[in-house]
């Protein structure tokens, strides 16, 4: 019996870095592509806000950053929040993370700067960060609970990133991101317990 428990949460451990390793290895291929074969032009395929060609960049944008540097720092706790949604199943991070990269980059689409290109992962990682910051509400349990306060402790100073003032950054995208972590917190169904 403990034999069975310790292969099944090996497999469940390999099965989550097996999904983040994959975004993560998509993001860093992508952008070493675009640095190096194409000269950053992949980086067209953003959203174009209210432009109908830049409704594809709802597709493309959380794949495309603007150079390493901007691709590092949504690396980073693109692996630890994926990783902590991933202990709700792999269908809540697939679902957290299509609610934030729709809903962020529809509101981002919608309300954008004219003439402006918005990319990067950091709409999902507010996704992330949002969903497990209220999911512990939802689902009412311990461990829920105290993991959303775990990473409002960590990640909390984030949440000022959905507010503009930043020339360059997109908080347009950081705020529907952080939307749609939320409505998919809401939405998904709630376990009796949280899987680990």
């Amino acid at each position: 019996m403990q034999e069975t428990q310790g292969s099944t949460w090996q497999q469940r451990f390999k099965q989550r870095a097996g999904i983040v390793g994959f975004f993560v290895t998509v993001f860093w291929v992508v952008e070493i592509a675009d640095q190096v074969m194409f000269n950053g032009s992949l980086d067209r395929w953003g959203i174009a806000p209210r432009n109908l060609d830049g409704l594809r960049g709802i597709l493309f944008a959380p794949f495309l950053h603007g150079g390493f540097a901007h691709l590092l720092a949504n690396t980073v706790p693109f692996v630890v929040l994926g990783w902590l949604v991933l202990l709700f199943g792999t269908g809540a991070f697939f679902f957290v993370f299509l609610s934030s990269a729709v809903v962020g980059g529809l509101g981002t689409w919608l309300i954008g700067g004219s003439g402006t290109m918005h990319i990067g992962a950091s709409g999902v990682v507010f996704g992330l960060m949002s969903f497990l910051l209220v999911r512990g509400y939802f689902e009412r349990n311990f461990k829920a609970i105290v993991l959303s306060f775990a990473v409002g402790i960590l990640y909390g100073g984030l949440i000022f990133g959905v507010l503009p003032g930043q020339p360059g950054v997109s908080w347009q995208g950081h705020l529907f991101g952080f939307v749609g972590g939320i409505m998919a917190a809401r939405l998904l169904p709630v376990k009796k317990r949280l899987p680990v």
